[in-house]
């Protein structure tokens, strides 16, 4: 994975509560085994009429170029509905480093975690400024510091993360190379309980 201390960038703000895994990447593109090429089905349903790629819907925001940047900010309840991990791989292919909610699916959380996605969890009222700032406002995610600033008005929150993610974000790990880092250690407390 690759590691994660700072993403300063402009957001992409899908302004829906309850966005379920199959709305992110619909059942039908789950057929693939690597984690590369989901990217350009995440929101599918959404983007396109018809499943027709020359058929773009205008007025979602994948699909305005006054949007980008590797935050999406989305409403309440994010990531709800099946298991998928194929959800977190669509929103990392796509480019996005960072979801911003003010609430989480737990297993959507979790998977996000584990492929190198920052789930940042705020209150209802700091997402909603987030909602309220134009097109070219940047926001500032720190994950060492744990907080979230909205750059144009100085806003800020802090947010949860365990440490043992904290460490895996920061370093670029997945579960292994943490043991891996750890390798002396454990052979060393292996040693003294002999």
């Amino acid at each position: 994975m690759k590691a994660l201390k700072t993403i300063r960038s402009r957001f992409v703000p899908i302004n829906i509560e309850n966005i379920d895994t199959d709305q992110i990447i619909p059942a039908r593109f789950l057929k693939a085994t690597t984690k590369e090429g989901f990217g350009k089905n995440l929101f599918r349903d959404w983007r396109y009429y018809n499943d027709d790629e020359s058929k773009t819907r205008a007025d979602f925001p994948l699909n305005m170029s006054q949007f980008d940047g590797e935050i999406l900010v989305a409403g309440k309840n994010f990531g709800c509905g099946s298991s998928r991990e194929h959800a977190a791989w669509a929103i990392l292919d796509y480019g996005f480093r960072v979801v911003v909610s003010s609430f989480f699916a737990d297993i959507f959380k979790n998977n996000a975690l584990n492929n190198g996605v920052l789930p940042v969890q705020v209150s209802d009222a700091f997402l909603q400024r987030v909602f309220l700032q134009d097109n070219n406002t940047e926001l500032t995610v720190d994950l060492e510091s744990q907080s979230i600033t909205i750059n144009s008005t100085g806003e800020q929150e802090h947010f949860a993360i365990s440490s043992y993610k904290k460490t895996c974000l920061l370093n670029g790990y997945d579960d292994i190379d943490y043991l891996l880092s750890i390798k002396e250690d454990i052979q060393e407390f292996e040693l003294s309980k002999l």
